[in-house]
Formats: structure tokens, sequence, C-alpha cells
């Protein structure tokens, strides 16, 4: 018993030092979460523990799933409309074994809208769960957990635009992810930008694409997307002096253990930035 008991602690100890955000790099960033609305908070929270290995973190009224190289924070309010649509139109994980996912998936209940060949030739699949939100998945056998954190993916008409804004106002790089040729790196997670439209068929081109606009993220299903700093108010001071406005200026709530500041970016994409979610 003493040796089953040992195994167990062992397993939980491995399961929560593996549900981490990246380290942070040189300049002290990391990625740090993705905001969800949600009208049930206990759907959800089974949904990313049970489905994918999640760990649930509660402070205060904060309510966070902890996934490797990502949180998943939980604000029960009904979303105004699903994140396909908007600038901020999935997130990413990778999984160990992609058919297993896709079994449990729809066992409990939620959609498979398609199964398909990634950009870096590996299974993927989307995935649309309670109140709509829209997951990829990639599958990646050589990880040594359930699932992780891997990209966010931002549609918009302007996608080269917004990419450049990313990696300038971050100082992360630009990379290749496969096909796609238009992404940037943060630590433990790949931004990744296009232009879809609904049921992720490619942006309308030329005379077509005239007026298209993608909406902003805030109220919908993806609120927000967020970055985690080592020194945020430092950070923070340097957007100040570069020019770039606030919707929320740098505040510290240690009733949740975060200092916080929110920006949105030129095409509509709400951010908070974080300091104190790698502790959680």
């Amino acid at each position: 018993m003493r040796f089953v008991s040992q195994a167990l602690v062992f397993g939980l100890f491995t399961m929560l030092a593996n549900a981490q955000l990246a380290p942070f790099n040189e300049n002290g960033l990391t990625y740090g979460h993705v905001h969800l609305n949600v009208t049930d908070l206990e759907v959800h929270k089974k949904l990313y523990v049970e489905q994918f290995g999640g760990v649930v973190v509660e402070k205060g009224p904060l309510t966070v799933v902890k996934m490797p190289n990502l949180l998943i924070a939980l604000a029960k309010k009904a979303p105004d409309a699903p994140s396909e649509g908007s600038t901020m139109d999935h997130f990413g994980l990778k999984v160990r074994d992609l058919q297993m996912q896709l079994a449990k998936w729809r066992k409990a209940g939620w959609q498979v809208t398609q199964e398909f060949t990634g950009a870096e030739g590996f299974p993927n699949a989307y995935l649309v769960g309670p109140d709509n939100v829209k997951i990829e998945l990639q599958e990646d056998k050589t990880i040594a957990v359930p699932a992780m954190g891997y990209h966010i993916h931002f549609s918009t008409p302007e996608f080269a635009k917004l990419l450049d804004w990313y990696v300038d106002t971050f100082s992360i790089p630009k990379r290749t992810r496969g096909t796609i040729q238009t992404t940037a790196q943060a630590p433990g997670m790949n931004l990744s930008f296009g232009c879809t439209v609904k049921d992720s068929k490619p942006c309308p081109t030329g005379a077509d694409a005239a007026g298209l606009k993608m909406a902003p993220t805030k109220g919908r299903t993806i609120d927000h997307i967020g970055f985690e700093f080592k020194n945020l108010k430092a950070f923070c001071a340097r957007l100040e002096a570069r020019g770039i406005k606030f919707d929320v200026p740098y505040r510290e709530i240690p009733a949740i253990g975060l200092n916080i500041a929110y920006i949105t970016d030129p095409l509509g994409t709400y951010i908070e930035l974080t300091e104190g979610y790698d502790k959680y």
C-alpha cells in the first residue's frame, strides 16, 4: 500500500509540475492565458479536466484551468457570440493521441467539425464545445502529457500587418509553422496569423474582400488573450513611452495574486498583461 500511495503522490506531483507556463524569455515574457466567457463554469471546468488533464485553480472570484504552456481563465458570463468571426478565431492544443481525444470528445456529446492534415503535416481536427468554443487539436506522439497549449490563431484580412504589430510590441521572433509563413513565437505558444471566415474557409480576395472586417473579441467566447511578465510595471512603462493606449492601466490585485493591465491590438483583440500567473 505504501508503494501505491507513493505512486499516486508522484503521479499528482508530475501532473501539477507539468501544468506550468513555459519559462520566461530574455525579455521577461512568456505566454499566459486565454480568457473565456462561459454560461456554466462547472461544465467548462469538467470539460478541460476530463478531456485534456487540466488542473483547476480558484483564487477569490477567479477560476483558471492549468495546462502545460497555457492557462484557461473562465468568467461566468454568457458570451455575445462565438470566437469564430472575430479576430481571435480559436486556440490550439497538441495532443498525444488524436483519435483517442476525438472519441472522448464525441462521447461527451460535443462536436468534431473537421478532421484534416494540418499545416505541419500531422493529423489535426477542429472541435466545438460549450458556448461554441472553437479548439484545434494537433497530434504529437512525442509529448509526455495528454495535451498541452500550442497556438492561438488570429483571423483578419490584415494579418501581415497584425503579425508585425505583435512582433514589434512584444519583441518576439517571426517564424514559419509548417506551411503557415506568418507566425510569431512566444515562449510556450505560437501566434499564427491568417484569414478565415465561417467554417474555417479562406477569406475572399480582391474585390470580394472589400469591407470584410472581423469583429473585436471583447464579449465573445474568447474574450481576450494574455501575456505573462516578470516585471509588468516596467513593461507597461515602456508601452506608455511608445504612446500605446491602455484600456485598463497597470494595477495590483492582491486578492487574486495578480498585477494586471489591458490593451487592445490595432484590429480588436483584447489583451491582458499579467504578473503572477506563473505562481498559480
